[in-house]
C-alpha cells in the first residue's frame, strides 16, 4: 500500500479508481490521462499500480516511459522506492542484464532508446532489450505501458519501441493532453488541484511593474522586483521553516548574460561560495545537491530550459524569465515548476498561496500555445512498386551565383521603400510619414508586456485582457549591440540575404554617415539602434515585400543546376487518429496511405480539396504528395527582385493513366467577402519559373486554388491573384 500520512486526495482515487475499471476490462486500448502539472500524477501512477497488481493480475510488468530531460525516470523511480518499497522496480540497465519478471515496474528513458544515434546502449544491448520482450510475452507475461509526458516523443522510431512491446493497456499522461475519440479519456480538473491545497490559487505576472517606465537594465530590474518580492515571501515563509526559491531562466544562447546576472546577484550577496546560488545547466551544475528541500541553502537558481519537464521543487515561488530578443520556447510545464505547494496546503496567506512570473518576454504566451501538444501521429509509408520507375529533372540552386551585387540590391530596396512610402529628401516629412505607418521613432528602446493575475495556467491562452504595461529603456550601445544584431538577423532570415548586406543597406537607409546618397532618415547611432529593433516586424515586412517583386529572370546557367528526382522509397506522414471514418486513399503512391492525413493542420483546404478531388478522379493512375523542404523532393530554383535563389516544392506529382503528368502547386483559395487568401508574396515568381520548366519538360502544370463557393480552378497562363478573373479555369473541365 503506497505510503502516504493521509493517503491521496479524492480527485486522486478517482483516477486511480478510473484507471483500474478501464484496464481491468478493457484490453488493447489506450487511455490519456490529462494532469495538471502539480495534481500528483506521479503518486496516482504508483497506487494504481499497486493495486492493480495486488487485485487484477500479478502477472503483469508496467514499463514506465519517461523523456529524456532532466533524468525524470530515475525521479519517478526515486519516489516509487519512498512511497512503495514492496514492489520491485527496475531501469533499462537492469533489463538488459536479467530481462523480465512478473510484477515488475521498469523505469525506461525514452532517449536511451529512440534518439538516432544514442550511444547508451549498443547494437546488442537493443538487440537483448527486445529479444527479453519476447521471451516474456513467451512466458505469458501481460505488459501495461505508462508514457510519462506523452507529448515528448511523437516519433515513428517511440512507436516502434511501443509496438513491441504489444502491450495489454497503454496509459498516456501529460499536463498539456488533448482529447482524442480513439482513446479513452480523463481529465482532472485543475480547479480540483488548487482546490486542494497542491498548487497555488493563482499565478501573478509581472506585479508592481509600473507602466510608461524608464529602466536602464531591464535584468536589473527584474531581479530587484523579484529580490523584493522574495525578502516579502521569506518573512512569513520563516516562520514555517521554508526558505522560497527565485528561478531565473535564460535564453539558450546567453553566456553572456548570464555572466551579467551572476554579477548582479553578487552584488546583492549571493554567490555560488556563499551556496545561496546555484546553477542548473546542462553542462554545468552548482550547488543543486537536495535543493528541493524546503530548508535549503540556495536562494537563486540559474536554468535554461533543461530542468522545465518533471523536477518537482514546492519551495520555487518566483519566476524571471530573461530574453535576448530572440525566440525562445516557453513550455507549460515550466510554469507548473512554481505552482506546487511546499506542504501541498494553502495557508489563507494572498502572499504565500499565489506565485509569481517577471518577464519582458512578450512571445511567451504564444510558446506555450506551441507547447500544449496536438494530436496528430505518425506512421511510416512504403512506394508502390509502380512508382519506382518514375524519374524527372529537378532544379538545385547554383551556390556560384547568389544574387545581385550590394549596390544593385540597395536600388531596389531603397526603390521599394520610396514607391511604397512616397518618401522625400525632407527627413522631417519622411519621419512623419513613418509614424503615420506606425513605425516607432522614439529614442527609447520600447517593452510591452502582460500583467495580470491567473487562477488556471491554461487561461492565459484565452485572455482577451488589453491590461499591459510598457517599459522603456536608454539605448546602450554595447550591452544592446546583441540586441541589433538579431533583429538584423531576423531580417536577414526573411529574405535569405547575407547579414552584412542588410546591415549596409540599413545604415544607407536610416544612419548617420557620410554617404547620404539614398537616405531616408538620418539617425544617430542610439536613434538608430531603437529605430531598428523597435520596428523589426516592420521593417521584415517591407523587405520581404521588396524582395518579392517580379524578378529579373537570369539565364539558366548561372541560376540553376539540376539532378534526378525519384520519389523516396518510404516516407514518415502525419496523421489524424481521432477521424471517425479512414479509407486508404488507393490512388496515392505509397501503399496503406490514410484519408487521415486530410485534416486541417496537416493540409491546407485547397490541399484536401484536390486530393479528394483526384482520388474520385478515374483517369488518375497515382498522385504523389511532394515534401516542404529537402534534397530528397522534387523542386524548382526561382529568383525574386534581388537575384536571390529559393528552392520551390510543387505540391503534387500526378501520373494520368494516358501516360501524361500534371505538376501542381495548390495556394490559398478565396474567402466568403471574395478576399484572397493567398499569403504567398513570392506566388509571381514561382509561377514564372513553374512554367518556364514546364514548357521546357512538355509538362501539364499549373497552380490550384479554392473558390468561395468550394470549386477548385487552374491557371498556367499568367498569374493573378484574382480567382475571378478568366485565367483562372474550372479544374473538371481541363483535367
Amino acid at each position: 500500500m503506497i505510503g502516504l500520512k493521509n493517503g491521496l486526495f479524492t480527485f486522486q482515487e478517482d483516477c486511480v479508481t478510473y484507471l483500474l475499471d478501464e484496464t481491468n476490462i478493457k484490453q488493447n486500448n489506450t487511455i490519456v490521462v490529462k494532469a495538471p502539472t502539480g495534481a500528483g500524477k506521479t503518486l496516482i501512477l504508483i497506487d494504481y499500480i499497486d493495486k492493480y497488481l495486488s487485485l487484477i493480475d500479478d502477472n503483469t510488468v508496467f514499463i514506465w516511459l519517461c523523456p529524456g530531460k532532466g533524468d525524470l525516470e530515475e525521479q519517478s523511480r526515486k519516489k516509487m522506492t519512498k512511497h512503495l518499497p514492496s514492489r520491485n522496480s527496475k531501469v533499462l540497465s537492469d533489463v538488459i542484464a536479467s530481462g523480465f519478471e512478473p510484477e515488475d515496474v521498469a523505469f525506461i528513458n525514452w532517449e536511451l532508446v529512440t534518439k538516432k544515434g544514442n550511444k547508451a546502449i549498443t547494437e546488442n544491448e537493443r538487440k537483448n532489450l527486445f529479444e527479453h520482450i519476447i521471451n516474456a510475452h513467451k512466458k505469458g507475461i501481460n505488459f501495461i505501458l505508462i508514457i510519462d509526458e506523452e507529448h515528448s516523443n511523437d516519433t515513428t522510431r517511440a512507436r516502434d519501441i511501443i509496438n513491441s512491446f504489444n502491450a495489454k493497456n497503454i496509459i498516456r499522461v501529460s499536463a498539456t493532453a488533448k482529447k482524442n475519440p480513439t482513446y479513452e479519456f480523463y481529465g482532472i480538473p485543475e480547479s480540483k488541484v488548487i482546490s486542494s491545497g497542491l498548487i497555488t490559487k493563482a499565478l501573478y505576472i509581472n506585479e508592481d511593474v509600473e507602466n510608461n517606465i524608464g529602466i536602464s537594465n531591464e535584468h536589473e530590474y527584474l531581479i530587484d522586483l523579484a529580490e523584493k518580492k522574495r525578502i516579502e515571501i521569506s518573512e512569513d515563509y520563516n516562520k514555517l521553516s521554508i526558505r522560497p526559491l527565485v528561478i531565473i531562466q535564460f535564453p539558450s544562447m546567453s553566456d553572456s548574460l548570464i555572466e551579467e546576472v551572476e554579477d548582479i546577484l553578487n552584488k546583492i550577496g549571493y554567490s555560488y561560495d556563499n551556496k545561496m546560488l546555484a546553477k542548473w545547466m546542462s553542462d554545468e551544475k552548482i550547488n543543486i545537491d537536495d535543493i528541493e528541500l524546503n530548508n535549503a541553502e540556495p536562494i537563486y537558481l540559474l536554468m535554461k530550459q533543461a530542468i522545465s519537464t518533471g523536477w518537482d521543487c514546492p519551495r520555487a515561488k518566483i519566476l524571471i524569465k530573461l530574453r535576448e530578443n530572440m525566440d525562445e520556447d516557453f513550455e507549460i510545464q515550466t510554469l507548473g515548476r512554481l505552482r506546487r505547494m511546499p506542504e501541498a496546503v494553502h495557508y489563507d496567506n494572498e502572499l504565500l498561496d499565489n506565485c509569481y512570473l517577471y518577464t519582458f518576454d512578450e512571445k511567451y504566451k504564444q510558446s506555450i500555445k506551441s507547447g500544449m501538444g496536438n494530436a496528430f501521429e505518425v506512421k511510416r509509408v512504403f512506394l508502390k512498386d509502380k512508382c519506382k520507375v518514375f524519374q524527372l529533372e529537378k532544379q538545385l540552386k547554383n551556390k556560384d551565383f547568389d544574387g545581385f551585387g550590394e549596390r544593385e540590391t540597395f536600388e531596389i530596396i531603397h526603390n521599394y521603400f520610396v514607391e511604397k512610402f512616397n518618401f522625400t529628401d525632407d527627413e522631417k516629412q519622411n519621419c512623419s510619414i513613418l509614424e503615420a505607418n506606425n513605425y516607432d521613432l522614439s529614442k527609447s528602446l520600447k517593452t510591452r508586456a502582460l500583467q495580470g493575475k491567473f487562477v488556471q495556467t491554461e487561461s492565459l491562452l484565452d485572455n482577451k485582457s488589453t491590461d499591459y504595461v510598457v517599459t522603456y529603456r536608454e539605448v546602450n550601445t554595447h550591452k544592446n549591440g546583441i540586441d541589433l544584431m538579431h533583429s538584423i538577423d531576423a531580417i536577414k532570415s526573411t529574405v535569405g540575404m547575407k547579414y552584412n548586406s542588410v546591415k549596409a543597406i540599413l545604415e544607407r537607409l536610416f544612419k548617420k554617415c557620410r554617404t547620404t546618397n539614398g537616405k531616408m532618415l538620418n539617425l544617430d547611432v542610439k536613434e538608430y539602434y531603437a529605430f531598428i529593433i523597435n520596428n523589426e516586424e516592420l521593417l521584415k515586412g517591407v523587405f520581404k515585400e521588396a524582395t518579392s517583386q517580379k524578378a529579373i529572370q537570369i539565364p539558366k546557367d548561372r541560376a540553376y543546376k539540376t539532378s534526378t528526382f525519384r520519389i523516396p522509397l518510404e516516407e514518415i506522414i502525419k496523421y489524424d487518429s481521432s477521424t471517425k471514418r479512414v479509407v486508404e486513399m488507393i490512388s496515392n503512391a505509397y501503399k496503406e496511405y490514410p484519408s487521415s492525413v486530410l485534416v486541417d493542420g496537416i493540409r491546407s483546404k485547397s490541399e484536401r480539396m484536390l486530393e479528394r478531388y483526384l482520388e474520385s478522379n478515374d483517369k488518375v493512375d497515382w498522385i504523389y504528395k511532394n515534401g516542404d523542404s529537402g534534397q530528397q523532393y522534387f523542386s524548382v530554383v526561382y529568383i525574386d527582385a534581388v537575384g536571390k535563389q529559393w528552392l520551390f516544392y510543387p505540391d503534387y506529382i500526378v501520373k494520368m493513366k494516358n501516360e501524361d503528368i500534371w505538376i501542381l502547386e495548390t495556394k490559398g483559395g478565396e474567402n466568403a467577402d471574395s478576399t484572397s487568401k493567398n499569403i504567398d508574396k513570392q506566388s509571381t515568381n514561382k509561377f514564372d519559373a513553374f512554367k518556364n520548366y514546364a514548357e521546357e519538360k512538355n509538362l501539364k502544370w499549373g497552380f490550384v486554388r479554392d473558390t468561395k463557393d468550394e470549386e477548385l480552378c487552374l491557371n498556367n497562363t499568367e498569374f493573378i491573384d484574382d480567382l475571378n478573373d478568366d485565367r483562372w479555369v474550372l479544374l473538371s473541365t481541363i483535367l
